[in-house]
């Protein structure tokens, strides 16, 4: 019997929403895990040193990522609202908007730097360490600093070709750049031939350059592309001031995100004083593997920046809510095998990262907390970029608000009154994502986030 014509549609247009997601979205997740998985390498050549110079590079190293974490506006609201010029066919116009985010990334790079390094001193302070591991986080930091204008460039350049739905250009900076930063740090913090060895600073030296090359490399993609479709390599200061003002909610999402996270590990830290070291280790080494199962899902959510943006652009609603859809498959059976997996493997990670026997016992309960979070995990990464993809940070701001609002008394709560470890973990991964899963879906439901054309 055959198959009816309307039938055969759909599966036509879910087989091509397949294709197009795995297209954007495994490229995507293998320059996410790049980076982590070269600051290892770092971290190794680093912790050659001694116990001091890596301690230093871990604290510098947390100021920095505060500090590029913040930013990374500049490429998710890069990758919108290029994506919604490309769907409404003005590239030009998308290639001058993109040019006006890295012009923006400028700016917000050399004001950063300057605080940077106006501040390192009192920024180190902060983590209350020994005299010896400050030293050496501030000679890392003073260098580092000055990467800080490339790194943010690099992120509106992501966002730029995200935009453009190129995910293969970032990916291979990302790994060609990694590797010459590890060779660098190599070189430069041991010393071979006429080199001197430099220790943490020659690690801070080679991070920079290596930043440097990515970023031209990255820029001189865009610079090529505007050209050729004749759009302006001048800084529009219309441009670039509605780019920050478009910037703003996202900020404010991912502060609340963070506080969250901060609020949450603060509840670990409240536990009485004989479990509290243990707690946060084994809370530590579970945040690290949250994160790192979170880059999976995160893939699927820069997909659905860049598809939801350029079917917007062109007008489709009916097709943005199809694509919608499938993405919320693709996060939700993306978020039920992460979560077998972590789940089958929590009695073998502790062991991996720890020699105490009493982190392994506490870790396995709370990976699977984790694990039955992880659907959710998906559905939630998968609608926040769907609307950031939208241009809807104006609701991601509010809603990040009141979650945040609403999951950090029942989080102390629960500590205070003893919950432990496991409690903590089951109030983040319940109804902190659980909230969150409630407004995305509520606001995906309605309307009206589905704003058509070249610019909401």
């Amino acid at each position: 019997m055959r198959t009816p014509p309307a039938r055969a549609d759909l599966r036509r247009h879910r087989r091509r929403h397949d294709a197009e997601i795995v297209r954007l979205a495994v490229p995507a997740f293998l320059a996410l895990v790049a980076e982590p998985l070269f600051l290892l390498g770092d971290a190794a050549v680093v912790g050659h040193l001694g116990t001091i110079p890596l301690a230093g590079l871990g604290v510098a190293a947390t100021v920095l990522q505060t500090v590029v974490g913040l930013c990374v506006f500049l490429a998710y609201g890069t990758t919108a609202s290029v994506a919604r010029r490309v769907g409404a066919g003005d590239r030009a116009g998308a290639l001058a908007q993109g040019v006006d985010g890295i012009w923006l990334a400028v700016l917000i790079g050399v004001a950063a730097t300057a605080v940077l390094l106006a501040l390192a001193g009192p920024l180190v302070g902060i983590f209350g360490a020994e005299a010896a591991v400050e030293d050496a986080a501030l000679t890392y930091l003073r260098i580092a600093a000055l990467g800080t204008t490339p790194l943010l460039v690099m992120l509106a350049a992501t966002g730029v070709l995200r935009g453009f739905q190129d995910v293969r250009t970032p990916l291979v900076v990302a790994v060609a750049g990694n590797v010459v930063n590890l060779v660098l740090n190599v070189l430069l913090v041991f010393g071979t031939g006429p080199l001197p060895a430099l220790g943490i600073a020659g690690s801070a030296i080679g991070s920079v350059v290596a930043q440097v090359l990515s970023a031209a490399a990255l820029v001189a993609v865009v610079v090529r592309g505007a050209r050729r479709e004749g759009a302006s390599l001048r800084p529009d200061t219309r441009g670039v001031r509605e780019a920050a003002r478009a910037a703003g909610p996202l900020v404010v999402r991912t502060l609340t995100l963070r506080a969250a996270l901060l609020v949450t590990t603060y509840a670990v830290a409240i536990a009485p004083a004989a479990e509290r070291t243990v707690d946060l280790a084994t809370h530590q080494l579970a945040m690290t593997l949250w994160t790192f199962l979170a880059f999976v899902l995160d893939a699927i959510a820069i997909a659905a920046q860049a598809i939801t943006g350029r079917y917007l652009g062109a007008g489709d609603v009916e097709g943005t809510r199809a694509v919608t859809r499938r993405m919320l498959r693709w996060g939700l059976l993306s978020g039920l095998v992460t979560g077998v997996l972590l789940a089958v493997a929590a009695p073998l990670l502790g062991p991996l990262f720890s020699s105490d026997a009493q982190v392994h016992e506490r870790l396995v309960p709370v990976l699977l907390v984790a694990a039955l979070a992880q659907p959710l995990a998906g559905v939630v990464f998968v609608l926040d970029g769907v609307l950031i993809g939208a241009g809807d940070g104006a609701y991601l701001a509010r809603a990040g608000t009141l979650v945040l609002l609403a999951h950090a008394p029942v989080v102390l709560l629960v500590a205070g009154a003893g919950g432990g470890l496991v409690g903590v973990w089951v109030v983040f991964s319940f109804v902190f994502m659980g909230a969150r899963g409630l407004a995305l879906v509520h606001r995906e439901r309605g309307g009206a986030w589905l704003v058509t054309g070249a610019g909401r």
